[in-house]
């Protein structure tokens, strides 16, 4: 049996999506790919009205560029406030980029926002690889017996971290006293 296609049919598909989106933007502050993905999950769930699987795109995309246009979600806030919240936690620029992009942020927001913080800050993540050397243990917050043998360890914890090597570098050759002029800083 064919469903049937009528306007009453997609309006109150049009209201149940819109009723999933309001619920879910009440919880979290999502991208609207996160939306986009969430709404077809919990649209095939809960679906008990027939829609092509195109159609359904077409309105959950109408429902997004409605919520976008009265403002209750945006991509470009969304990456904003990423960004300062995972600084605050000392992730590198390379990390936050990689997360934003997996979450399906437009790379012009992205380049937006990392240009913001570089025009703020001097050496974003300089400060922030101090912070995930206090954060892990490593690097200068090491005994000095202890920081050459650990080296190259501290090393590629800071490179899987999204820091490159000169930054790395000169975080692990500061010294004890530096290290914790930088902290009082922080």
């Amino acid at each position: 049996m064919i469903p049937s296609k009528s306007k009453k049919n997609l309006e109150a598909t049009v209201e149940e999506i819109r009723k999933f989106s309001f619920s879910y933007l009440e919880k979290y502050a999502p991208s609207k790919q996160q939306l986009r993905i969430y709404l077809l999950k919990k649209f095939f769930k809960s679906s008990n009205i027939y829609v092509a699987k195109s159609e359904l795109l077409t309105l959950i995309d109408l429902v997004i560029f409605d919520l976008e246009k009265n403002k209750l979600i945006s991509d470009k806030f969304y990456s904003q406030s990423k960004i300062k919240k995972f600084l605050k936690k000392g992730y590198s620029l390379n990390k936050i980029r990689n997360y934003l992009i997996n979450k399906g942020i437009n790379e012009k927001y992205i380049k937006d926002s990392i240009s913001k913080i570089n025009l703020e800050e001097t050496d974003q993540d300089f400060f922030s690889a101090i912070k995930t050397c206090k954060k892990r243990r490593i690097g200068p917050n090491r005994e000095e017996g202890n920081r050459v043998l650990f080296y190259k360890k501290d090393m590629s914890i800071l490179a899987r971290s999204g820091f490159n090597y000169e930054t790395s570098k000169k975080i692990l050759d500061l010294s004890k006293k530096d290290y914790e002029k930088l902290l009082r800083l922080l």
